[in-house]
């Protein structure tokens, strides 16, 4: 759920004369351009944004590549594999890298994601503010552009539509879609005019680069440099380090969030409740619940589901410094759990025999079973059903005296209690003997 969203400008063709060319061409089509003072017929220079799929495709790849983004993705592995062997981690550098790792990764999930994406919260302006600033330092774009990506993923889930969709591939949603460009139009439209109204998300929209590389950069190397001494540390661990971790976090949201795990409440997307997915992303990995509830504050919705996020807002909502926790009823909640817990169980009863359908049975009237008795056949009635009980008759727990006795009568008092009350399991076994439906009344 990362990238900036500068795209290069690629030309598709350099100009072509064409010799034998009317002096007025009577009307230049949308991909062709006439200049009058050359005399020549050019295509239009494309921006890659405003290219087609199709298009993009056709492109040789180092033009497919979205440099930027990529750059943003991979230099921070590169930069921390090359420094570990000639950097010693410090202990001041640790806690600073987890104190770093904390905000920013709180700026997406908190901010990004569950204040500007889904407004399950309301925030006074000092957590916003530091919201804003950190969100910005785990350098994945603007918070205006992160959450917009973001609804527009809620709202077509699972296809085209789907700035990330899971579908396309596992390693598409975690970061191919970044590191190749997109037709950004095909993305589904999504209301937005709440995160244009904002002054802070604007400014920060618009400043975004200065604000990510101070928060993200500049600021923990300057703690390093003046506290403890220790510039060289904090750039590899506290900055590069920090923004590799981070960003694969939020990329675990997009791929194994919806391809590991249980679907707890609700089976009509491609998310998942994972207690490891969690570990890996922040707790932001009982995405089975959060998209089945996305206003809701929380993700892990039991107190013991790892959720530093929720507990976080839960912690600042006793200082009024957070109000509003959209929290769905527990009612809601169970009845969403019990509904796929049936859909499992009816999935698992259609993979069994239950015997012969009782609207097959052919219809027998007191004449017909008298008649079939008198074949030779052992027929017994219970509640307005005929039952061969011929072959079963050896097998009877009661012996077959009983069933001799009830051969060719209605059965039904003495199965029901009078004589004997049958458990589920006999009337489950005696759905494999089903005869025929009776269509008349023991007079």
């Amino acid at each position: 759920m990362s990238s900036l969203q500068g795209q290069s400008e690629v030309s598709l063709k350099s100009r072509t004369v064409l010799p034998e060319l009317p002096p007025e061409p009577q009307k230049a089509s949308e991909d062709l351009e006439y200049d009058k003072d050359r005399g020549v017929v050019f295509e239009k220079v494309k921006k890659s944004k405003y290219m087609t799929d199709q298009e993009l495709k056709l492109l040789p790849w180092p033009k497919r590549v979205n440099w930027l983004s990529s750059a943003i993705i991979f230099t921070p592995l590169i930069c921390l594999c090359l420094g570990i062997p000639f950097v010693k981690l410090r202990w001041q550098t640790a806690v600073l890298f987890a104190v770093q790792y904390y905000l920013t990764g709180l700026g997406i999930t908190g901010g990004y994601h569950r204040l500007w994406a889904h407004r399950s919260y309301r925030a006074t302006w000092p957590v916003e503010l530091v919201l804003a600033l950190w969100g910005a330092a785990a350098f994945e774009g603007s918070a205006r552009w992160w959450a917009r990506n973001h609804r527009a993923h809620h709202r077509y889930v699972d296809s085209d539509k789907d700035p990330y969709a899971v579908h396309k591939g596992f390693w598409y949603a975690h970061l191919g879609w970044m590191v190749l460009k997109q037709d950004v139009r095909r993305a589904g439209r999504v209301d937005i005019s709440d995160l244009n109204a904002n002054k802070l998300l604007r400014f920060q929209h618009k400043y975004y680069l200065p604000i990510a590389l101070t928060f993200g950069f500049i600021f923990p190397t300057a703690v390093a440099h003046f506290g403890w001494g220790d510039a060289w540390g904090a750039l590899i661990y506290a900055c590069f380090g920090r923004m590799f971790f981070v960003h694969q976090a939020t990329f675990f949201i997009n791929s194994m969030a919806h391809t590991f795990g249980s679907q707890t409440y609700s089976t009509e997307h491609s998310s998942y409740d994972s207690i490891v997915t969690a570990l890996f992303s922040f707790g932001e990995g009982y995405h089975n619940y959060h998209h089945e509830f996305p206003h809701d504050y929380r993700n892990g919705v039991m107190w013991y589901h790892f959720d530093p996020t929720k507990w976080t807002l839960r912690f600042l909502s006793w200082f009024g410094l957070v109000k509003r926790l959209v929290r769905f009823s527990k009612n809601e909640v169970k009845k969403a759990k019990l509904q796929v817990e049936q859909q499992n169980l009816e999935k698992q009863m259609k993979q069994l025999d239950w015997g012969k359908p009782i609207e097959s049975l052919p219809e027998m009237t007191w004449k017909d079973i008298e008649t079939q008795v008198e074949k030779g056949l052992y027929l017994v009635v219970i509640d307005g059903l005929v039952y061969n009980v011929t072959d079963f008759l050896p097998s009877h727990p009661g012996g077959r005296k009983i069933l001799e006795f009830w051969n060719g009568r209605d059965a039904s008092r003495a199965f029901n209690g009078e004589v004997y009350r049958h458990s589920k399991a006999a009337r489950n076994l005696m759905a494999h003997i089903r005869y025929a439906k009776l269509v008349e009344k023991l007079q």
